[in-house]
């Protein structure tokens, strides 16, 4: 039963929830940098670089297989001395995919960016925040009975001197 208090208590801490919310922010945030980068910059970025998608840019490499599988099978009639008998089935493609890997740099460019400017517009506000001179509080209670006393003793003294 302990355990479950101990947890609780863990749980239902400040600092559990204030990270919560921030992770659950920080989902959303993605989500409109996702956006930001995929639907409002590359556009008019692939437009200027011919209308280039950088994610479809890759480089056949299968030629490298190829070239090393037709060495291993001519080391192999070579050692069997006999006839060996290749089935050629086609093979698949190996693209090197180096357009994504340009495309997350850019989104991770993109996203520390606007991290940056939204962290330095926060500290911008709390700077101003803190710079405003706060407003004088209004006198409690006791403050304006002490003030109703103070001031009718200096009446009393006022009329006893004259």
């Amino acid at each position: 039963m302990a355990f479950f208090k101990e947890f609780k208590e863990f749980a239902l801490k400040g600092n559990v929830m204030d990270m919560a919310v921030g992770v659950i922010i920080g989902g959303a945030f993605g989500k409109i940098v996702s956006s930001l980068v995929n639907d409002i910059l590359m556009p008019p970025i692939g437009a200027l670089l011919g209308n280039t998608d950088f994610s479809h840019l890759r480089l056949d490499i299968s030629k490298v297989r190829d070239v090393t599988s037709g060495a291993v099978h001519s080391v192999g009639e070579m050692v069997g001395g006999g006839s060996t008998v290749i089935t050629e089935t086609p093979a698949e493609p190996i693209y090197w995919n180096y357009g994504a890997f340009i495309q997350q740099c850019v989104d991770f460019t993109i996203l520390a960016l606007c991290v940056f400017l939204m962290v330095k517009l926060m500290n911008r506000l709390i700077r101003k925040k803190e710079a405003a001179p706060a407003p004088v509080p209004a006198p409690t209670k006791e403050e304006q009975l002490l003030t109703e006393i103070r001031d009718l003793l200096r009446e009393q003294k006022k009329k006893r001197s004259q």
